[in-house]
C-alpha cells in the first residue's frame, strides 16, 4: 500500500486536533506526519500513533517533500501559504473559505461529487460546515426528484467559531450559574443561555450574512446547478459542537414519506433518527462525535406534495470539517495508488 507524507496546517486548532484523531482512527497510510502551527505553538508536541511529534512553525518552506497537506489555519494563512505547498508538489485539502469559490478549485463532498477530485490543480476545497450538513441528506433526494428550492434555518454550535468559542460557551455558562457577569471575547453577544443571528458580517443591501451567502453559492457549485434556489437563515446557539438545521425543500416531483425514507436509508453518511412514538429526532448531543449526519422529522406537505421538511444534526468538527477533508484525501490517495501501481 502507498504511504503518504502528510502535513497538518493549523494543527493546534479544534479541526487540526480532529485531523490527528481521524488519521489514527481511519488508519490513513501516513509515513511521516508534519504538524504545523503558529510561531507561539512551535516547539510543543502532539501525540500521533504513540509518538510525540514536535510542532513546527508554518512557513513558506514548510512543505518540502510533503504529499498531502490538510489545511485549517484560517483564510488569510491559507491564501499566504497554500500556494507554496502546491508549488512544493503537495495536494492541499483546504478547510477555509480562501479557495471555495475559485473556479479553478474543486469544492467537494465525497458523497456528492467525488469525480470533481480529479479536476484539482493542487488544491481541493472543503465546503462550509453548514453547507455539508445540509447537502449530504439532500443530494440523494436531488438525484431522484431534483430540488428546485431550499429554505433552511440553521442552529449552529460554538465549535464553528473554533476552540476559543467553545471555551467561551463553557466559561460563560459557569459564570452565570455562579452569579458572575459573563465575559465576551469571541462572540459579539452572550452565547450561554442565548441565541443570536450568525456572527458573520451582514451585507447591508441584501440582508444576508456571510454564512448564508456561503450556503447559497456553495450549493450551486457542488450540485453543478446554477438554478437551484437557496434561502438560508443562520443562527448561533449555545451548543458545544454539532450543528442542526431545519430544512424545507421543493422538488420537481412528489415523493411519499416511504420513498424518502428508503432513499435516505440507503444513502452514504446518513442515519435516520425519526421515532414519532417516542418523540425522538436528531439532536446535537447525539450527533456529537459521530461520522454520520442524523436526519429525521421527515414530513410531506399534504397541501403541496412536492414540498418536504426534515430536521438534521451533524458534528461540525467531524463531517462538517475534518472528516470531510480526510475523506477527500482518502479518495485522492486511492486514485494516486491506482496510478502508481
Amino acid at each position: 500500500m502507498n504511504q503518504f507524507r502528510v502535513a497538518i496546517l493549523g494543527v493546534t486548532g479544534a479541526v487540526g486536533q480532529e485531523f490527528i484523531t481521524l488519521l489514527e482512527e481511519r488508519n490513513f497510510p501516513v509515513s511521516e506526519l508534519r504538524p504545523l502551527a503558529s510561531a507561539k505553538s512551535a516547539g510543543s508536541k502532539i501525540r500521533f500513533r504513540g509518538q510525540d511529534i514536535v510542532i513546527q512553525e508554518a512557513r513558506e518552506d514548510s512543505f518540502k517533500d510533503m504529499d498531502i497537506v490538510l489545511s485549517s489555519a484560517g483564510g488569510s494563512v491559507s491564501k499566504r501559504l497554500v500556494p507554496h505547498a502546491v508549488k512544493a508538489g503537495a495536494l492541499v485539502v483546504d478547510n477555509t473559505s480562501a479557495f471555495r469559490m475559485d473556479p479553478e478549485v474543486p469544492l467537494v463532498i465525497p458523497e456528492i461529487n467525488p469525480e470533481d477530485i480529479a479536476l484539482n490543480k493542487g488544491i481541493i476545497a472543503n465546503p462550509n460546515c453548514s453547507t455539508i450538513i445540509m447537502l449530504v441528506p439532500l443530494f440523494p433526494l436531488h438525484r431522484v426528484a431534483k430540488i428546485k428550492r431550499i429554505v433552511v434555518s440553521t442552529y449552529q454550535s460554538a465549535s464553528g467559531a473554533g476552540a476559543k468559542a467553545m471555551k467561551e460557551l463553557e466559561d460563560q455558562t459557569r459564570d452565570i450559574l455562579e452569579g458572575r457577569q459573563p465575559r465576551k471575547e469571541v462572540f459579539p453577544h452572550q452565547i450561554a443561555f442565548n441565541l443570536f443571528s450568525h456572527n458573520s458580517a451582514v451585507d447591508a443591501e441584501t440582508g444576508y450574512c456571510e454564512e448564508e451567502t456561503k450556503m447559497v453559492k456553495e450549493t450551486k457549485k457542488i450540485f453543478h446547478d446554477s438554478e437551484i434556489e437557496v434561502f438560508p437563515t443562520t443562527v448561533r446557539v449555545p451548543v458545544m459542537r454539532a450543528h442542526s438545521e431545519s430544512i424545507y425543500v421543493e422538488l420537481e416531483r412528489a415523493l411519499s414519506e416511504d420513498e424518502i425514507r428508503k432513499i435516505l436509508g440507503k444513502a452514504e453518511g446518513l442515519q435516520i433518527v425519526d421515532d414519532r412514538k417516542a418523540n425522538h429526532f436528531p439532536m446535537p448531543i447525539e450527533a456529537s462525535g459521530q461520522d454520520d449526519i442524523l436526519v429525521g422529522r421527515i414530513r410531506v406537505n399534504k397541501s403541496r406534495p412536492k414540498e418536504i421538511a426534515m430536521f438534521v444534526s451533524g458534528d461540525q468538527i467531524r463531517k462538517g470539517a475534518a472528516l470531510n477533508a480526510v475523506q477527500i484525501a482518502e479518495r485522492w490517495a486511492g486514485s494516486a495508488a491506482v496510478k502508481t501501481s
